[in-house]
Parts: structure tokens; sequence; C-alpha cells
């Protein structure tokens, strides 16, 4: 699950590298590499651990949110030194990013279920589309002959591989098909609302509320899923839930972190999009999952769509007026 902002390459990319070592460099680019390649590893971890049938899609989601947020907990109290109060003025922003983080969770289980984790990992990759034309609602934002280029592409390219063009196959089914639209909507929703928080709180705070509130948002579903307690499940799937934890969730953050403090956010923003080539390559050779071609060009579309996006001309010749 990746944390790319696209609006966080305000400034020229040449003014940015300029501040930057070729070390400093070399070491974000693999640490942005390694980041990608781990939040490629989720549809993997969550197909593995619900193959036997024993756990539902929202229990999953559940009790991922639940560990996660006793970990970034955990964290929390060890380096913010106690600090992890949030303003009752932030409460409402909290509780959407918690909302939607919780049903991106599902949605995503369901997705990675249905639709495989190849062609999921490329939906996700609509995130910022779908926050550029809130943050024109909701910031006036401009929007600019190449913003809209890429909104095109990367609608086309979703489109594409969401599974709406080929209805009727047997493979893909409407529960399928909203799974797949609901995730980069959902994305969508909780980076809003993170982007909104993170100027007054540290991330690993805003993470470790954003979490448990998405653990309380599903916990009253539980009931309909079979209830809280989960069922006797094998261990090679802990061992796997362990790596979605540690590894997609955890480690993934952290290490994306630590390569911003060494590139410019829009080159991060750019690089990060190798998570859809390490999904397809997992997928190929854990899931023995293989896309069409109409799903390949799809997912070359959206990718193109994200690089015009980024791009520094993105931001200039306004079409609408910034009001």
């Amino acid at each position: 699950m990746s944390t790319q902002d696209p609006d966080s390459s305000d400034r020229p990319a040449s003014t940015q590298a300029a501040t930057i070592r070729p070390r400093d460099a070399i070491t974000g680019i693999l640490a942005v590499l390694l980041a990608a390649s781990c939040w490629a590893m989720s549809g993997i971890f969550v197909n593995l651990i619900m193959a036997d049938g024993r756990v539902s899609s929202l229990a999953l989601a559940f009790w991922r949110d639940t560990t996660a947020f006793a970990v970034f907990l955990a964290l929390s109290l060890s380096l913010e030194r106690g600090r992890i109060g949030v303003r009752r003025a932030d409460w409402s922003r909290l509780a959407g990013m918690g909302i939607s983080l919780g049903i991106f969770h599902v949605a995503l289980n369901v997705s990675y279920t249905l639709n495989g984790a190849a062609i999921t990992t490329v939906q996700q990759a609509a995130m910022p589309a779908i926050v550029l034309v809130v943050a024109r609602f909701m910031w006036k934002e401009p929007l600019t002959r190449l913003k809209i280029f890429s909104l095109t592409l990367i609608g086309l390219g979703t489109v594409m591989v969401s599974g709406i063009l080929k209805v009727g196959a047997p493979e893909v089914t409407a529960v399928g098909i909203a799974a797949g639209l609901a995730v980069p909507l959902m994305y969508a929703g909780w980076s809003l609302f993170g982007k909104a928080l993170r100027s007054g709180y540290s991330a690993v705070v805003t993470l470790t509320w954003a979490f448990g509130l998405a653990a309380l948002i599903l916990l009253p579903c539980q009931f309909f899923a079979g209830g809280l307690t989960p069922p006797a499940v094998p261990s090679l799937s802990l061992l796997w839930f362990a790596g979605l934890i540690g590894i997609s969730t955890v480690f993934a953050f952290f290490v994306f972190t630590f390569a911003l403090g060494r590139l410019p956010a829009g080159i991060a923003s750019i690089l990060v999009m190798s998570e859809i080539a390490f999904a397809v390559v997992y997928a190929r050779l854990f899931l023995h999952e293989i896309l069409s071609g109409v799903e390949i060009t799809g997912a070359l579309v959206v990718i193109v769509g994200v690089l015009f996006l980024v791009a520094p001309g993105a931001r200039a010749r306004r079409v609408l007026p910034h009001r």
C-alpha cells in the first residue's frame, strides 16, 4: 500500500535535485524501490492468507488494522515520547481517514481475491487522479492541460484493467468490478484526510490513530464475518499475516519515509510506480496470474498518465482559474 502524494512535487525538480548528493540519491532510489517491492507483496500475502477460506475479507481487514494500530502505537509512545494526542478540531478529519482506510482494506482484500493482485495494484495507481479532482474543489487547486490529459489517460487505463470492457466473461463479477473501483476511491479518501492532518502531527502519530479508528469502524462488522475471535488458522497463514503487517505495512512505510529524506518527493512518486511491475512479477511467480493484452495495455496507460501527472509542466499553464 503506497503513500505517494501527487501534490508533493511543488518545487521544480531541477531546484530540488541541486541539493541532493549523488550518494544520497542512490540510497534514496534503492529505498524507494525496496518500499515499492514490499508494498507489492500485499496482494501475495492476502491471497495466501485467504487461500483456505477460513478468513473473510472483513476479518482480515480488521485484524490487519488492529495489529498495525498496536505496532504504530508502540512506535508513537517510544519515538514521540507520549505526544500522541489529537486536537478536537481535527477529530472529524481523523474519523474520515480512519473510515476510508478501513473500507479501503476491505475493498483491497475483495479485489485481490476476485480481480488478482496485479490488476488491483494497477487500480490503486488511479488514486492521484482522484486526489487531483477532489483537490480542485476542496482547495481550489488549478487544473492544467497536462493534468487533464493525465486524468484522461489514468481513467482510460483504469477502465481497461477493471474488467468493465469484458463483462460477461466467467471470471468477471459485479462485486469484483465494484471492489476494484472502490480501491482507488478509498485510497484517495484516506490520503486526502491524511494530507489535511499531516501538517500538525508526525506520520507515526497520524497512522496510529488512523489504523486505530479503522479497526474500530470494522469492529461491529466482525459479527457478520463469523465473530470477533479469529478462527483457527494454519501456522503458515499466521506467517503470511506477519509478513503482511511487518513487511507490507510497517517496514514499507518507514523505508519510503527514509527515502523521502534523500530524494525530492516528485522523483520518489515516479519511482514508486515500480510497485506495478513488482506486483505483476510476484503475481506471475506466486499466484500464476497472467494479464490479458487489454489489461497490460491498460496498466501501461495508467503508468504513463501518472508520469505525466508528476511531470514539472503539470503545474504550468492553468486551464481553470485559481479562485
